[in-house]
């Protein structure tokens, strides 16, 4: 009989001296959660993080209970910045008090390697960060929460979007991502998410955003034959930008849409939201996802009349020492 969570002999230890073997029970629950609870194929995640913990190449901390693996957090240092990858707990043992300590140690070895700031989306974390009691364990630390949605649409014929008057939509290329770049970081100056991801401020940051969408598992498998860029005929700019993946067999998920400010209410998004749908009903995919800051309601309008509903929701967080 398992002990419960109160009687049992927990404590925090270093991810890199773990080895990935003792992770498997855990990660095999942890794809199961991600599959159940939004239909998500955690796989690939899983086997890099298994790989990268056994190179002893992955930062982070597990909650050992009774001496076994029950829970991991881990996370990337880059330059002033540390971002929280993921944190997961066996749903008996996840308590509030189990994801706070899993929490509690991300940051403070985020502080000792000189971050001034820690962002984090954490998809299967039950409990919300107590910010007031970890600003006393870190004083002049300030945290946020910024409520969002994991969304979820059949995928059905919509049929031909209107083409919007003066642009063209391409497939897309490799060769668009150095204005793609530029664009992310013009469409979303002084927006919300700004706040949320600091890389979409400027053009350099978002390419590594971009890069990460391409190239790495965490956003599922790159799909180029459903994403589109649009482009002004006049001066040939990128207008606008609908990237997607494929999350599990059948399910598709829209990793970024974002529309230039001067071309904003011109339709330019809604073309290519729908191109992108119907490139991933063409690629066996029955639904699709995406996600989305809760007061972006402009963005939720169109999802909602695309017949996209909210599945899920969840937080981004950051915290910021004065």
């Amino acid at each position: 009989m398992a002990a419960r969570p109160e009687d049992a002999k927990t404590e925090i230890g270093d991810l890199r001296l773990t080895k990935g073997s003792e992770l498997e029970a855990l990660l095999d629950e942890e794809r199961k959660a991600w599959r159940e609870s939004i239909h998500w194929d955690f796989g690939a995640s899983a086997d890099l993080i298994r790989r990268y913990v056994d190179m002893r190449a992955l930062s982070g901390s597990v909650l050992r209970v009774n001496r076994r693996v029950a829970g991991y957090a881990y996370h990337v240092a880059e330059e002033t910045k540390t971002l929280i990858g993921n944190l997961f707990v066996l749903p008996p043992l996840a308590t509030p008090e189990a994801e706070h300590r899993l929490l509690q140690a991300a940051l403070s070895e985020a502080f000792e390697h000189r971050a001034s700031r820690i962002e984090a989306q954490l998809m299967m974390l039950r409990h919300r960060p107590e910010h007031g009691r970890l600003a006393r364990t870190f004083p002049g630390l300030r945290g946020r929460t910024f409520p969002r949605y994991f969304m979820v649409a059949p995928l059905g014929s919509l049929g031909a979007p209107r083409k919007p008057p003066g642009t063209r939509i391409e497939p897309w290329d490799e060769r668009y991502s150095d204005g793609a770049a530029r664009l992310i970081a013009a469409a979303y100056r002084s927006h919300i998410d700004s706040e949320i991801n600091d890389q979409y401020r400027t053009p350099a940051g978002s390419r590594r955003f971009l890069s990460n969408i391409v190239l790495y598992p965490g956003c599922g498998a790159f799909q180029s034959g459903a994403s589109f860029a649009a482009f002004q005929h006049t001066s040939g700019e990128i207008a606008g930008m609908s990237l997607a993946s494929i999350v599990a067999p059948g399910t598709g998920h829209i990793t970024q849409i974002c529309v230039a400010p001067a071309a904003r209410h011109s339709g330019i998004g809604t073309a290519l939201l729908i191109r992108s749908l119907e490139g991933l009903r063409h690629a066996g995919c029955a639904e699709v996802s995406l996600t989305v800051t809760a007061d972006n309601t402009s963005a939720i309008r169109l999802y909602e009349r695309l017949g996209f509903r909210v599945l899920r929701e969840f937080a981004a967080y950051v915290w910021e020492r004065a």
